[in-house]
């Protein structure tokens, strides 16, 4: 069938709204009308290849959407179906068996070699092969091939079009305090970084009672949506030590640390700004090889560090848990999505890398 997506052709290039063929679903598959679509740091990444995906592709791993179609083995969804798409995993492997699909042994191939795991593509524009099956999804486009492991339902009683983020960077941040960090009332956390995955532990951290509740972040912006978000206290981290702040406010240092930025002078503060016991989660991504400097012997006094990758979350489980939140008003991620149309896409991403948006929502 015939759809619009937004093609990437070279390294760093804009995203080119063009009419592709996309391939009829496999016995595995679920055809999804996209009705929103997320803007990740990840598909930015992808673009400026630091990631190693081939390209020319189409991107997008923040669908939701309406089930069309279904392949003959698919019993989980039905046609009219809502559904938001997470990641992929193999299900077979030491990890997926063990109920840690984010680690899937499998998870670098299936979400990123721009092909469905027995190697054919999914898109062609003309003669040209366009790279596709990225997350497993694709879903910078109108329609998208997923399949029946990572399409999870949801309720009809809640706007579609909000609901792309809760696949990857709302999941990830808000378990990462959640399920990763298993914070609980009375802990004090740090979360450096309020793009979307850090005010999403914000977030979360309000759901779990932590306190204080400490948003570290270079944009004034963003600290205040923090604030806004139920942050209690805010640090501007190119004004003085951010270190020294924090642990002025939680008295020694904090319970838990986020790095939400994926940079290693940041990571270095959140271990640095620990206590005796303390535990700082890596959550920001950064290109293979990259290296930090730690102090060892702060490490050997009984701190941690671990690293996150999409918040420990089991989509089918914790995806319908954020929106039972969300209806119940105690976790409003939708105060930080703005809405742009699917032919704006480079303003959309224009915004979000000058920080002007949180979190961009394309329209389809």
């Amino acid at each position: 069938m015939k759809i619009r997506a937004a093609v990437v052709f070279e390294k760093s290039g804009n995203f080119s709204i063009e009419e592709l063929e996309l391939s009829d679903p496999n016995d595995d598959e679920v055809l999804v009308r996209i009705v929103g679509a997320g803007i990740c740091h990840t598909d930015l990444a992808a673009r400026d290849q630091h990631l190693p995906i081939p390209l020319p592709s189409v991107f997008g791993h923040e669908g939701a959407g309406v089930v069309e179609k279904v392949g003959a083995r698919v019993t989980k969804v039905k046609p009219g179906d809502h559904v938001a798409l997470s990641w992929m995993s193999c299900g077979a492997c030491t990890s997926c068996k063990a109920g840690k699909d984010s680690y899937c042994v499998n998870f670098l191939p299936l979400n990123f070699s721009g092909a469905r795991p027995d190697g054919t593509t999914t898109l062609r524009k003309g003669h040209q092969v366009i790279h596709g099956s990225f997350f497993g999804q694709s879903s910078f486009a109108n329609y998208a091939l997923a399949t029946e492991r990572n399409v999870v339902k949801v309720p009809k009683d809640v706007p579609l079009e909000i609901l792309g983020p809760l696949g990857c960077g709302v999941m990830t941040g808000a378990g990462a305090v959640m399920n990763s960090l298993q914070a609980s009332p009375g802990t004090s956390i740090a979360i450096f970084g309020v793009g979307p995955v850090g005010m999403s532990a914000v977030l979360a951290a309000v759901v779990c009672e932590c306190a204080p509740i400490v948003a570290v972040d270079i944009h004034e912006g963003r600290l205040k949506v923090a604030k806004e978000m139920g942050a209690t206290h805010v640090v501007n981290a190119s004004k003085g030590d951010p270190v020294a702040s924090i642990q002025d406010i939680t008295g020694g240092g904090p319970n838990f640390s986020l790095e939400c930025v994926g940079n290693p002078k940041v990571f270095r503060q959140t271990v640095d700004v620990l206590p005796i016991l303390g535990v700082s989660g890596l959550v920001g991504v950064v290109a293979p090889g990259t290296e930090v400097v730690l102090d060892m012997d702060r490490i050997m006094n009984g701190r941690t560090i671990k690293g996150i990758i999409e918040g420990d979350a089991v989509p089918d489980q914790f995806i319908p848990k954020l929106i039972e939140l969300y209806k119940q008003g105690r976790c409003p991620f939708d105060q930080m999505i703005q809405f742009y149309p699917f032919d704006d896409i480079e303003k959309a991403v224009e915004d979000m890398e000058k920080g002007v948006v949180i979190k961009p929502v394309l329209r389809l």
